[in-house]
């Protein structure tokens, strides 16, 4: 227990924006952090948008030896729906005296500012440590931490499937098209990190199936693995 501490959430993707802003975070020795805050499609058991298993996630709550706290919505889900659950979830934190949320946010501004509009509303505030970082500095300064992540997910719209199931590091980055953002901040890619020094372990998975859905957007499942295997 560290009371001198802001208790703050993490908005967890599971993803290397957020591990690099928890890592901000903890560097800082500013916060304490109450919970892993993530939002999960309960139809697939899955982290929504970025397709991982939710057992993948748990092992990676409990490698970073933080608590998790999971807003499950359908698939079928709309805005109102999402924003009425999530709300909910912060509400309570805000009532048990947590005012600040995390975000690995970079630049989209438009989103910033809906972030802090709805945090608003349940008296909260938000903090961007990566806020306006260079996403080039910040994409190879994931290998360079030490931070092991893969892509999951693509969008095919900017992205070749290729690009899915793959380690970010180097050549990943060197691979990338001029136009699409080292860091995928306009949702080229979404991610899932492994490992890094943030992390007691690595977590174990092995790549599964690579499926394209709604004819854009091509997934890349990742198979929890056993200790020993």
């Amino acid at each position: 227990m560290q009371p001198d501490k802001e208790a703050v959430l993490i908005s967890w993707s599971g993803g290397k924006d957020s591990a690099l802003a928890l890592n901000e975070v903890l560097k800082s020795g500013s916060y304490r952090v109450a919970a892993l805050l993530t939002t999960v499609t309960e139809d697939y058991d899955r982290i929504s948008m970025h397709g991982v298993r939710r057992a993948l996630l748990e092992k990676q709550a409990a490698s970073l030896e933080l608590p998790l706290e999971k807003v499950l919505i359908p698939s079928s889900a709309s805005n109102k729906v999402y924003e009425e659950k999530f709300e909910s979830v912060l509400a309570k934190y805000s009532h048990q005296g947590v005012k600040t949320v995390v975000f690995g946010d970079i630049f989209l501004e438009d989103l910033r500012k809906y972030r802090e509009a709805r945090l608003a509303t349940v008296g909260m505030s938000g903090v961007f440590p990566i806020w306006m970082r260079s996403t080039k500095e910040l994409a190879k300064s994931l290998a360079s931490l030490g931070f092991r992540a893969i892509t999951t997910c693509v969008d095919t719209s900017v992205l070749g499937s290729e690009f899915v199931g793959r380690i970010i590091d180097e050549d990943f980055l060197a691979d990338l098209p001029s136009s699409v953002d080292p860091c995928g901040e306009n949702g080229e890619y979404h991610s899932f990190v492994f490992d890094g020094p943030i992390f007691k372990s690595p977590v174990r998975f092995s790549v599964g199936e690579k499926v394209l859905r709604d004819e854009r957007f091509y997934f890349c499942d990742l198979v929890p693995e056993c200790k020993g295997t």
